[in-house]
């Protein structure tokens, strides 16, 4: 497949075009997604090219619009609903945990939910408190729920297409900073499948397993604690709900040494739920030292520039935690 460089965000469009062009049932819903473009002009001149009626706009009421989306999903549509800052999905919990997640259940089997949920998320672009979260755990907890979060633009476009096609609900967690990062996608459509985690650097000291922004900044890191003979083996992701434990086993078995590295506030997120797994497993007998968690401050995000980014890990502060990890030094 031929090959070109595009922005994570335009990487999402494309795939969203391409699904829309392939399948009639495809439609698009959320705040300002229309003539405005998004919020992150993510949908860009999309109702252009497909008109209003699978371009929408929705008020602003995330509940009633989410339960329009599970409805839509119901009578055999195919929504993508857009919410403009993942925060707001606390206003349509119950559309999203108590209908679009349990239904296929409670149903029996006999109906499925074929709706994709996208939510820009993370820190970092001064939105404070209510606009920089990163909930993806909360999600994650959900039986019935698929959550994703692409951290490439390679992988915004292979995931968001397979959530599409996916007959159960799929949350897609977008960080809001990789919008703009660029990278090779192929002209095509194409398919990364849920569930699959991709090792991003081999390694034999240490495992870092990371999430989203995250994964650049493990990457960065890994290559500092590669001046100290240190091999990181990083680790992403790339989906939360189905977690591949395998691929984080076989690498923790490698190195013997964890570090979980997320943006979410440490407590209960993504990193305690890894580390029980691998306590769990057999790789537990392989750890030469503690497992590592470097999450979120156990705090809302500040306005503050500088508070905000303190209220998150960082490189330098994943290598300080990690060669500390591996050799007992700071």
């Amino acid at each position: 497949m031929a090959l070109r460089e595009l922005s994570y965000a335009e990487a999402v469009r494309e795939a969203l075009a391409q699904a829309m062009e392939a399948d009639e049932r495809v439609f698009l819903m959320g705040e300002d997604i229309g003539v405005y473009g998004g919020a992150f002009q993510v949908t860009g001149d999309l109702v252009h090219r497909f008109g209003e009626d699978r371009v929408m706009d929705t008020p602003i009421a995330e509940l009633g619009a989410a339960g329009v989306a599970v409805g839509a999903a119901l009578a055999g549509c195919r929504p993508v609903f857009e919410f403009q800052f993942s925060d707001f999905a606390t206003l349509a919990m119950e559309q999203i945990v108590n209908q679009a997640a349990k239904i296929r259940f409670m149903l029996g089997g006999k109906v499925s939910v074929p709706l994709v949920m996208r939510f820009p998320a993370g820190s970092g672009t001064g939105a404070a408190a209510q606009h920089s979260q990163s909930l993806d755990a909360w999600f994650a907890h959900v039986p019935g729920l698929k959550v994703v979060q692409p951290s490439t633009p390679h992988d915004a476009k292979g995931l968001l297409l397979s959530a599409i096609d996916d007959p159960d609900p799929v949350m897609v967690f977008e960080h809001k900073l990789l919008y703009k990062m660029k990278g090779d996608v192929p002209e095509d459509a194409y398919r990364v499948p849920i569930g699959k985690a991709a090792v991003r650097r081999e390694g034999r000291h240490v495992t870092l397993v990371a999430t989203a922004i995250m994964v650049h900044r493990a990457l960065e890191a890994a290559e500092t604690l590669a001046q100290d003979g240190i091999e990181a083996e990083v680790i992403d992701l790339r989906t939360l709900r189905p977690l591949d434990t395998e691929t984080i086993i076989a690498s923790v078995k490698k190195t013997s040494r964890l570090a979980c590295i997320y943006e979410g506030v440490k407590t209960l997120g993504i990193g305690a739920e890894i580390s029980a797994m691998i306590a769990e497993s057999e790789a537990f007998d392989y750890l030469d030292a503690p497992i590592l968690r470097l999450g979120g401050a156990e705090a809302p995000i500040p306005y503050n520039p500088v508070l905000e980014k303190a209220a998150v890990p960082q490189t330098d502060g994943i290598v300080s935690a990690v060669r500390h990890l591996v050799t007992g030094r700071v």
